[in-house]
């Protein structure tokens, strides 16, 4: 059986197609990303503007096209943050399903924080007993941990790299002053979150922040998976690469050969988030990941096709020996390095719900 999973997230929508076979993943044939900006003006407007829906609509349209291409059996679409924020969300699932024939699942916040989780970790066959996966996207942020089999804490935060851009970066370079409103506005969202420490376990970063940080640190010359996949980022070297470009304007951060144009002016906020968290945490260093939400909602949907069958908890399986036939960013078996001793696995404790303040005018 081949699936096709699209993740619609607030800056950017990946496409994924993979041959299924005995409930878990044979082969990957195809994975890829655009970005798109859903999320765009969404934080203070709270409306998904007609250019923004033409522009998601062509790219919806050309995935749709590769699936059947592949002769995927069924597409799964599933929207993020700005999709949950937006007012006339209903409005635009029912255009992009009429003008693409794609349509579009919401998922809450604990259902991307969980179906993360699972795609990151995939088959771990590492030597840790316990997990936390971070998850950086344009509006929230996914803060997951448990172990290879269970969940014991996930929780889903407003604070993502295209939210806190708008938000609070809005000079380019950004003023030291909007930086420090940026970090303590991070700092107060975390502060409700109890993160403490275990041995014998890995911390995992995903999505277009954490990758695009292993590719600068790698130095690659053009994005390679295979290297990004497992990538241990020190807590040191997020820092020196924060202090490099920290002063430099959108344009000249666009001239650094691992960093995409699209990316450009929200990467500030997005190593701000990471380098909020490792301090909170106490953490020193952070395995990379290029999988995520499109691996989750795959499993999830093998384990609903296990479900029908009988007791799919017991039954469901992940990633075992992933072989790929086609790649372009992303398209990769899971092999990460949790080689990460006394860092420790980070149980949460959500003490309150999360609240933004009125969004600036």
């Amino acid at each position: 059986m081949r699936i096709s999973s699209i993740d619609i997230g607030t800056n950017t929508i990946l496409l994924l197609i993979v041959e299924a076979k005995g409930g878990k993943i044979a082969r990957v044939l195809h994975d890829e990303q655009v970005i798109a900006r859903l999320g765009k003006g969404v934080d203070e407007h709270r409306m998904i503007n007609s250019e923004t829906a033409n522009r998601v609509a062509e790219f919806l349209y050309s995935y749709r096209g590769t699936s059947h291409k592949y002769r995927s059996e069924k597409i799964i679409a599933v929207g993020t943050s700005a999709l949950r924020d937006a007012s006339n969300k209903r409005e635009f699932c029912d255009d992009m399903l009429q003008r693409t024939g794609v349509e579009i699942e919401i998922l809450s916040g604990d259902d991307e924080a969980e179906w993360t989780y699972r795609g990151a970790l995939g088959a771990a066959g590492s030597g840790a007993q316990f997990f936390t996966v971070l998850d950086i996207g344009g509006g929230s942020t996914e803060i997951i941990s448990g172990t290879s089999k269970t969940l014991s804490q996930k929780v889903s935060l407003d604070v993502g790299c295209v939210r806190l851009t708008e938000r609070f970066l809005r000079t380019s370079p950004p003023t030291s002053h909007e930086i420090s409103e940026c970090r303590s506005f991070i700092r107060s969202n975390l502060s409700i979150v109890g993160l403490t420490q275990s041995r014998n376990s890995c911390v995992i970063g995903v999505a277009g922040t954490l990758t695009t940080l292993a590719a600068i640190h790698l130095r690659l010359t053009h994005y390679d998976p295979s290297r990004v996949e497992g990538c241990v980022l020190e807590r040191e070297a997020v820092g020196r690469i924060f202090d490099q470009l920290r002063m430099k304007t959108h344009e000249e951060i666009m001239r650094v050969p691992q960093i995409s144009p699209g990316r450009a002016d929200i990467l500030l906020a997005g190593m701000i988030i990471l380098q909020e968290f490792m301090e909170a945490a106490n953490l020193g260093k952070i395995t990379v990941s290029d999988r995520g939400l499109r691996y989750g909602i795959i499993l999830r949907e093998l384990q609903r096709n296990v479900s029908n069958q009988g007791n799919a908890a017991d039954r469901i399986r992940t990633f075992d020996d992933v072989n790929v036939s086609s790649r372009t960013p992303g398209a990769i078996p899971l092999n990460v390095s949790c080689d990460l001793a006394g860092i420790g696995v980070f149980t949460l404790h959500l003490f309150a719900a999360m609240r933004f303040p009125p969004a600036s005018k």
